[in-house]
């Protein structure tokens, strides 16, 4: 088990999250940076779909309970363990009692921590994930919070570390026309023609952008429709909104693109006042 001392920012218990579940009103959830969860769970041999923490901006701080093993990866940031420093991306042994704290990231938003044998807390509806729109799944971590921990699986990892790449320092989003793309006078000209920056009102619901407007040829209404993550809604103040993995299932303004599959976990590590632009693509 694993007790938390500071849960720094905002620590959420998240998986790959809860498919199939929109025709009630549950979208899908699950970590922001999947790719990053994914790898932490690889390098302590979990099941992909294991829960691990995330981590907003750094901060959280746990002690172990009982003989860990952990693997941190994402947003980087400095790591300690009782004191020393230890490095991302790389497995963690950890003895009874040993306390690890998370700095605050240098670049990117959140950093992942998976704990072989994953957080075992209940499920819901399939899914360990916290689910802020719809607010279901576990709660904020707060201080005090014991998590259990699940058996370890039989398999031991088969590498100690994996190659870190360098954050990106230009953000490229590739979209694809959307459903509404005819409802607006340049098409994705005017959306792919601009920088645009992240604003303080981002979340894991929605990526809130300013830059110049994308204005619609016409005001028109449009009945909701269902929405997929990486949906680019245009709002009537013209700035643009990314939906995330906590975006809701339907929505009622039109969507001028959609940005790639492979793009959707840059999404999740973008803070804000950070810069970007689109591209066809």
């Amino acid at each position: 088990m694993i007790e938390v001392i500071d849960p720094g920012v905002l620590t959420l218990v998240q998986d790959l999250g809860r498919p199939g579940w929109a025709h009630v009103g549950v979208g899908r959830s699950g970590a922001a940076d999947a790719g990053a969860l994914r790898l932490a769970n690889r390098l302590v041999a979990n099941d992909e779909h294991a829960a691990g923490l995330e981590v907003l901006l750094g901060g959280l701080r746990v002690r172990t309970l009982g003989p860990v093993t952990v693997a941190i990866t994402g947003a980087p940031g400095p790591v300690w363990i009782d004191g020393r420093p230890v490095a991302h991306d790389a497995v963690l042994e950890l003895a009874a009692g040993s306390q690890v704290r998370l700095g605050t990231s240098t670049v990117g938003l959140r950093s992942y921590v998976a704990v072989r044998g994953g957080i075992a807390v209940p499920a819901v509806l399939g899914s360990r994930s916290t689910d802020q729109f719809a607010g279901i799944g576990p709660a904020p971590l707060a201080a005090g919070d014991v998590l259990p921990v699940g058996p370890a699986p039989r398999d031991w990892p088969i590498v100690d570390l994996a190659p870190q790449r360098p954050w990106p320092t230009e953000i490229v989003l590739p979209v694809q026309p959307g459903p509404q793309v005819t409802w607006f006078d340049d098409g994705l000209a005017a959306l792919c023609g601009h920088e645009f920056t992240v604003t303080p009102a981002t979340n894991r619901v929605a990526l809130r952008l300013s830059g110049p407007a994308v204005r619609r040829r016409q005001a028109r209404e449009l009945p909701s429709a269902g929405l997929v993550p990486g949906a680019v809604q245009i709002p009537p103040d013209g700035q643009p909104v990314v939906f995330g993995v906590d975006h809701p299932v339907t929505g009622g303004y039109p969507v001028l693109a959609v940005v790639r599959g492979r793009a959707l976990d840059v999404i999740g590590q973008l803070r804000p006042g950070k810069g970007l632009r689109f591209v066809v693509g």
